[in-house]
């Protein structure tokens, strides 16, 4: 036995992480949560500019805590590019969380083949190339905590927006997850998922919008409200930090009970 205190294996100190989709929304809240437990992070984006607003941000909170890098997780030449750039900058990557999705709302009949692909390739195939590239640094290291951000919608049809894409794709994460946990088990890298309800984010403006959606949303969800980004960052926070060091291939919903009707 250590007599280290059990709230000192919820942190993260001294270890560097990557945020992809990390300059918004849930990315953003996952990116602060890391920095304030100890990490140094980098705020992985396509959207550049965004990025390097949200790593001054984190800057403020703590020196030389992050660092935005531009990433397009649908393209494996830039996943490579921003592991190098990470590498150089910060370091190796102890942490990975898959957070970039899009999200497209159309009836099944009318989603084209190019919505179809798109959605596909961001939340499912960027989570799984960003895994590949950065999971064989950890696999070599023998180290690593990935933590994908899925969705209830990997779960359950949600209603009564259509997102057929949206939900195959999450559907998809959830599996990747367990596959990618079982093989890497004995590695010492652990893979896990965090599977959001709604959330108070730009990717919910829409049906926060829209009173239909967003009356059957909180109908829909026992505790009656949207999550903030910061507690679905708690979640991932949990996940990769030594606290979870017996958890691997696991999907924790965080839905305020949503997929518990």
């Amino acid at each position: 036995m250590t007599n280290a205190s059990p709230l000192s294996t919820f942190m993260a100190t001294g270890r560097v992480a990557a945020v992809t989709g990390g300059a918004r929304g849930i990315g953003r809240a996952v990116a602060e949560t890391l920095v304030l437990a100890g990490a140094r992070v980098a705020v992985a984006d396509r959207d550049i500019e965004a990025a390097g607003r949200a790593a001054q941000e984190l800057n403020a909170i703590r020196d030389d805590a992050a660092t935005a890098v531009e990433m397009d997780v649908t393209s494996k030449a830039s996943i490579r590019a921003a592991s190098d750039n990470i590498n150089r900058t910060l370091g190796s990557v102890d942490i990975l969380v898959n957070n970039a999705g899009i999200v497209k709302n159309a009836p099944a009949l009318d989603v084209t083949e190019d919505d179809w692909l798109s959605v596909l390739n961001v939340n499912l195939n960027g989570v799984f190339y960003c895994s590949q590239i950065f999971g064989a640094a950890m696999v070599t290291a023998g180290r690593g905590a990935i933590v994908n951000i899925a969705s209830i919608c990997g779960s359950v049809p949600v209603h009564p927006q259509p997102q057929a894409a949206y939900n195959s794709s999450k559907a998809g994460v959830n599996l990747l997850t367990k596959s990618l946990a079982v093989e890497w088990a004995k590695t010492g890298v652990r893979v896990n998922a965090v599977a959001p309800g709604y959330v108070s984010t730009e990717l919910t403006l829409a049906g926060r919008s829209n009173p239909d959606w967003y009356g059957t949303w909180l109908a829909s969800t026992p505790m009656g409200r949207l999550a903030e980004p910061g507690e679905i960052a708690n979640a991932v926070l949990f996940l990769v930090s030594d606290a979870a060091s017996y958890i691997t291939g696991t999907t924790l919903m965080v839905d305020g009970g949503y997929t518990a009707i």
